[in-house]
């Protein structure tokens, strides 16, 4: 054996090593499980795709914008030229994506999205046709205001609009609207009309906060942001859905049914436990993979 292998100074470990190794031990195998992992029982799901470069990032990124626009013509939520996505470029953050006015959801593709900075200029992509100025004002306001908001989603639902006209905030009824729990969830308590100027695009961002996921717009519908123009489009559906199960409370509640809420520490438990961008990334695959069978991979052209 070679002498460097041999050392003549050993101690048998005492109890405090042997303790201090015991909960070092312990305090490793109890550290905290993220969202993706809990809910994964078996092998972890992976967490939102990585890229090697801008190009590649952007052109994923608007394909997923497309299907985003895709899910939300087949849940029925368009309304005339309504309706905005926006999705902040990888490359040049004071830049954003957005959707051509006047053409259908269910149409979108890749390279119809028209790429616009924070001073309302179409500055690339396809400019074949103009962005909404009513969305450019909300989403500008939006992405300066929130530097970690990578997209926002607003449409012209029908349950979003309905529950709107009462300007309040949804109530913890469920397991799932907890996902929007406490800050995570704002309204909006004023209306003047479309929203053509910049003070109330300013102040619409203000109302939804630093912590805002989804926002009830008085007399106007709602509004969801994300990490992912995924995240961003199922935390849309799911506020949507939400709204149409509050109104469906509500009428029972009216005919004297009383409403049973979520106790607060279990929403909050929820809310903590299940909605982080990687999970909520995940929230969104199945209608996206489903909506990119039913289109045949159009949404990439």
């Amino acid at each position: 054996m070679a002498p460097s292998a041999i050392t003549t100074t050993q101690t048998e470990p005492t109890a405090t090593t042997i303790k201090s190794t015991i909960v070092k031990g312990n305090e490793s195998q109890k550290k905290e499980k993220s969202a993706l992992e809990k809910i994964s029982q078996g092998v972890c799901l992976p967490g939102i795709p990585q890229h090697p470069t801008f190009a590649a990032h952007r052109q994923w990124m608007l394909e997923k914008m497309a299907l985003a626009f895709r899910v939300f013509a087949r849940k029925g939520y368009t309304e005339g030229m309504s309706g905005h996505i926006s999705v902040r470029d990888p490359e040049n953050p004071h830049t954003f994506w957005t959707n051509p006015l006047g053409r259908h959801f269910g149409l979108l593709k890749a390279s119809d999205m028209i790429l616009v900075d924070y001073d309302g200029n179409a500055i690339g992509g396809n400019m074949s046709r103009p962005a909404n100025a009513a969305g450019f004002l909300i989403h500008s306001a939006l992405h300066k205001a929130r530097p970690d908001v990578i997209a926002a989603c607003h449409t012209h639902s029908p349950y979003g609009k309905a529950w709107s006209t009462f300007c309040r905030p949804l109530e913890m009824l469920n397991q799932d609207v907890t996902y929007f729990h406490g800050d995570a969830q704002a309204v909006y308590k004023d209306f003047g009309g479309v929203v053509l100027t910049k003070e109330e695009g300013h102040r619409l961002a203000a109302a939804l906060g630093q912590r805002g996921k989804g926002m009830i717009l008085r007399n106007h519908g709602i509004l969801t942001v994300g990490d992912t123009v995924d995240e961003a489009c199922y935390l849309y559906t799911l506020m949507e859905r939400s709204c149409q199960v509050q109104l469906l409370a509500e009428a029972a509640a009216a005919n004297g049914v009383q409403k049973v809420y979520v106790p607060e520490e279990a929403a909050k438990y929820t809310f903590e436990s299940a909605s982080d961008p990687e999970a909520l990334y995940w929230e969104a695959q199945p209608d996206m993979e489903w909506e990119e069978e039913m289109c045949g991979g159009a949404h990439r052209g």
